[in-house]
């Protein structure tokens, strides 16, 4: 993303800047707006239950998100005594922003191949990897991440309890995956390996060779 401006394209940089915030806006918008329709009105009294995207700008995850191409916006606050079924409704509020990115991308995806646009491709292309992106990496299963309480909210009660235990090394686990590779591993190039498998399914093979 920074490379579009380190290479004087400042025209690209804008569109990727863009692409940012629709992606973070849409996947905390809809945490909220599922949080809310699930009986707890914190995030909407928050006043997260908006496409604003300064009302779930979080200086850390952006950084991420334009140096690495994956990251978070701002954690919607969430209170589970106002949840019926805590454990899977927040699971259900977690998967919601996930979720809202692929669910956007794909009809970005739909639009450019009814359309057969390669220039408009050039200009939703970031939209719909940024969106596929911020999903993916957002349904790892670790600390601060939605796959956490995706896969919290279907567990049996006491492999639950036993999860609940280790969010609080999620981070550091997280941190490490991505910076300090393992045996040749490394869960940045997974992310992307994913997004990029994922864009091509939803473009169809006519515009392969462009992802």
């Amino acid at each position: 993303m920074l490379e579009e401006l380190l290479g004087g394209n400042v025209l690209g940089f804008m569109i990727w800047i863009v692409a940012l915030v629709v992606a973070i806006s849409i996947h905390e918008f809809a945490h909220a707006m599922v949080a809310d329709y699930l009986g707890d009105p914190t995030a909407k009294l928050s006043g997260r239950k908006t496409l604003n995207p300064l009302a779930h700008f979080d200086p850390v995850g952006t950084l991420m998100l334009l140096f690495f191409s994956f990251g978070w916006g701002k954690p919607v606050p969430i209170d589970p005594f106002n949840l019926r079924d805590p454990r899977r409704d927040q699971a259900l509020i977690s998967l919601a922003g996930p979720g809202s990115n692929l669910i956007l991308a794909l009809v970005l995806s739909l639009v450019v191949r009814l359309s057969g646009n390669v220039l408009g491709l050039s200009i939703l292309m970031p939209i719909i990897f940024l969106n596929v992106t911020l999903a993916i990496f957002n349904l790892i299963p670790l600390g601060p991440l939605d796959g956490f309480k995706i896969v919290l909210g279907f567990l049996p009660e006491d492999l639950a309890r036993q999860w609940q235990e280790t969010q609080s090394y999620g981070i550091i686990i997280l941190l490490i995956l991505l910076f300090l590779p393992i045996g040749g591993f490394s869960m940045g190039r997974v992310v992307l390996s994913l997004s990029s498998s994922i864009i091509k399914l939803f473009l169809g093979p006519s515009f392969g060779t462009i992802v």
